[in-house]
């Protein structure tokens, strides 16, 4: 039976996630981190380098969607504490799960969207995508848990200074760039680097997209998925929790 409280909680986190896309897509954070940042690396990452065209598209596609899709989560709340807009929305009826819900969906929504440049290019340079599937299926999931990552990391520390969040968030996210599989293979990694590797959602990613291309993966398909599953829900269940304790210090 359809619980009437938890569908009206949907509706308005659908109704913040317009808020959101019409608000946010545009800010500062959002274009240099969502779209230039991932185009110089991947110009930095190309540039004077031989090999081949579908490994530089797994690169380029990795760092488009993992960076596009945690631009706008960790600048939403700040902004909204700064604006004072935030103990408005909080002063309506809906619940910490609801009003993160529409920033994960914001952020999904647009790294989902910005992502499919770098496959309109690769299409254009036909790149050999062996299981459109896959690769498809792998973007959603990669959306999904990136954008619930990117609101976890807008919940500490509880602070209305976007820059301040935003630079937390840059120490988080390059490293995991840099360990991921993007610049150099997993499989090409010493055991101590595909440890560390293994912990970060990109890597999974990273892998599902060799596989969807070249054919070649180190973790299984279903392994891929798992993870990058477990890794959202893990994400998303952390964000709460801590949200929910660091709301009232944004709002005192």
């Amino acid at each position: 039976m359809r619980d009437p409280v938890f569908y009206d909680q949907l509706k308005r986190a659908l109704v913040i996630m317009k808020k959101n896309l019409r608000v946010y897509y545009k800010r500062g954070p959002v274009v240099i981190f969502g779209l230039l940042m991932p185009f110089f690396l991947f110009l930095a990452y190309f540039i004077g380098r031989n090999m081949p065209v579908e490994q530089l598209f797994t690169g380029l596609l990795a760092m488009t969607i993992f960076f596009s899709s945690m631009s706008i989560g960790p600048a939403i709340v700040p902004f909204e504490a700064r604006s004072r807009t935030l103990e408005r929305l909080m002063a309506t009826p809906i619940s910490v799960w609801t009003m993160l819900l529409g920033d994960v969906a914001a952020s999904f929504i647009y790294g989902l969207l910005i992502s499919f440049v770098p496959l309109a290019i690769g299409l254009i340079l036909s790149i050999n995508i062996t299981n459109g599937l896959v690769l498809v299926l792998g973007m959603v999931l990669a959306a999904f848990c990136f954008s619930s990552f990117s609101v976890l990391l807008s919940a500490y520390p509880p602070t209305d200074v976007p820059s301040t969040v935003m630079m937390i968030s840059n120490l988080v996210k390059f490293p995991l760039v840099f360990i991921s599989g993007v610049f150099i293979p997993i499989w090409d990694l010493q055991d101590w680097g595909r440890i560390i590797a293994s912990f970060s959602p990109l890597t999974y990613f990273t892998d599902l997209v060799n596989y969807a291309t070249q054919g070649i993966s180190y973790y299984s398909v279903l392994v891929d998925f798992v993870a990058l599953v477990g890794f959202a829900v893990l994400f998303l269940v952390l964000a709460i929790k801590i949200h929910q304790k660091s709301l009232p210090k944004r709002l005192a």
